[in-house]
């Protein structure tokens, strides 16, 4: 996927299309977020009428907030990392699991300006999606800019990923 700079008004409106597909299968959304503090979440129940499609957003950014909200296993956590694959998948599978929603985005990530490493540096950010039922799939991404642009790139690949992963 292309990185770029979404404004607020593109954001809500990758929210309404996935909203329509939300509803469309009559389905219950649960977000799990880490470096976008919620954004996702935000964007979304920024729509009027999100209630009838929005069931939970959780923000866990510490490990123990990870294990005890999402279900994260604390080995995934200590060989992995908070950033990786194996966490996010834990976490959108953990949202799914505990929230009993149809479809889960998770987040975790990077965003700045400090906390990044030679072999994940600043921007980047895994994103996971799942439907009830099916395989999660996650992404990698390695996003530029500063920390706004790092989670308003994040929040539109969630989002364009949730279009996805209704749509196929």
């Amino acid at each position: 996927m292309e990185s770029f700079f979404p404004t607020d008004a593109e954001l809500l409106a990758l929210a309404d299309e996935v909203a329509s597909e939300v509803m469309q299968r009559r389905l219950m959304l649960v977000t799990a977020e880490s470096c976008s503090g919620g954004w996702v979440a935000k964007t979304l129940t920024d729509l009027p009428g999100s209630s009838a499609w929005f069931h939970a957003g959780v923000v866990a950014y510490s490990y123990e907030a990870k294990e005890a909200l999402l279900g994260v296993n604390p080995g995934t956590l200590e060989h992995s990392g908070a950033v990786s694959e194996e966490t996010v998948l834990e976490m959108v599978s953990g949202a799914l699991a505990r929230f009993g929603a149809g479809v889960a985005v998770a987040v975790t990530g990077i965003a700045g300006p400090s906390g990044g490493m030679p072999d994940k540096p600043v921007g980047t950010v895994w994103i996971g999606w799942k439907r009830r039922g099916g395989y999660g799939h996650a992404q990698l991404f390695h996003f530029p800019g500063g920390r706004e642009a790092v989670r308003r790139q994040t929040v539109a690949a969630a989002l364009i990923g949730l279009r996805k992963t209704l749509t196929e």
